[in-house]
């Protein structure tokens, strides 16, 4: 008969001690800021895509500082809104609106870049092709060679909600763009990630969110979760938003949710409704302590991030005071 060994006292306080450790590196890892080291961006009136990722964004800081207006009546090549626009808001067969803030050029696409062909390219959501080239010039911005992230823990995490391109083709004679495998795979928003990571050969995960207004923020959200808990070591995250279709617009205009004169009133008694927007914005994160280590250029750093939801508010879509109150306590 085998009598066991208990552990000595020594050895306990040792396991302990040890125990306490990794806790508090756990508890730390979950709490990490996480650094911004790279952007990139095109909005309206800071949307030059000849420009660097730098000039654009000099741009649009420019705009904010200065309260440039850069809501614009939608572009020809669009579609013709003289066809499709009443100012009867009563008018369900047509838009009552004239106004989206537009990104110029915004199918704007340099294909053999990135080894894509011409017919592939055409069948691509242009918010997909925006999304590929400004992650690109987000991680030059960055300072991260590209070809150095191949097989490498990077996430991407893509914010997209908008499905205007496949109503376009829609609406198109079957015979124009045939509805054909590489246009299913270019309309399918659940792609957006993943045509991010295999063109660039990253192995981290690859996210879509829809979670309508907030897909952005939740993508930055989800991205510093990834890499707190060590499934990325570098992180993309962003969203897009391009109005390719009368189609949608005419929807919001039947909620009459859009604002007749194209102009938001936020909290003010005069207040009609809000104006659609273009945009595709792009951001490299790091752990900080990471950042730190590689010498990264920290343009900011993210101390924390929550979300949650209205629950039973009022609407599906109005938003609840509360519980946005809640979730900034949080």
């Amino acid at each position: 008969m085998t009598t066991a060994t208990l552990p000595s006292t020594a050895q306990i306080l040792s396991a302990l001690e040890k125990a306490v450790i990794k806790i508090e590196h756990l508890e730390k890892q979950q709490s990490e800021p996480i650094a911004i080291i790279g952007l990139s961006s095109r909005y309206p009136g800071a949307d030059d895509a000849e420009a660097s990722a730098e000039e654009r964004l000099e741009a649009f800081w420019a705009l904010l500082r200065d309260g440039v207006d850069t809501i614009s009546e939608i572009p020809d090549e669009r579609w013709d809104i003289d066809a499709f626009y009443s100012a009867d808001l009563n008018d369900k067969t047509k838009m009552y609106t004239r106004q989206i803030g537009a990104i110029a050029k915004g199918d704007y696409f340099d294909a053999p870049f990135f080894e894509i062909s011409p017919r592939e390219a055409e069948r691509i959501d242009p918010q997909q092709r925006l999304l590929l080239e400004l992650s690109w010039e987000a991680l030059e911005n960055a300072g991260q060679a590209p070809n150095k992230l191949r097989l490498t823990k990077t996430g991407v995490f893509i914010g997209l909600c908008n499905h205007d391109y496949v109503m376009y083709n829609e609406a198109q004679s079957l015979d124009s763009v045939s509805l054909d495998y590489l246009l299913n795979l270019g309309t399918n928003n659940s792609l957006a990630a993943g045509r991010i990571s295999h063109t660039l050969g990253l192995q981290g995960p690859a996210l879509f969110i829809d979670t309508a207004c907030s897909s952005s923020l939740v993508t930055v959200h989800l991205a510093c979760q990834s890499l707190r808990n060590g499934e990325s070591d570098v992180a993309l995250a962003g969203g897009v938003n391009l109005i390719l279709s009368p189609m949608s617009m005419i929807a919001m205009c039947r909620h009459q949710a859009l604002s007749p004169d194209g102009r938001c009133k936020t909290f003010d008694a005069a207040a009609n409704g809000y104006v659609r927007g273009e945009g595709c914005g792009m951001m490299v994160l790091k752990r900080l302590s990471d950042a730190i280590n590689d010498r990264d250029n920290i343009l900011d750093v993210i101390r924390g991030s929550a979300m949650n939801n209205d629950g039973p508010s009022s609407s599906l879509t109005a938003p609840n005071e509360s519980a946005q109150e809640q979730l900034i306590r949080q």
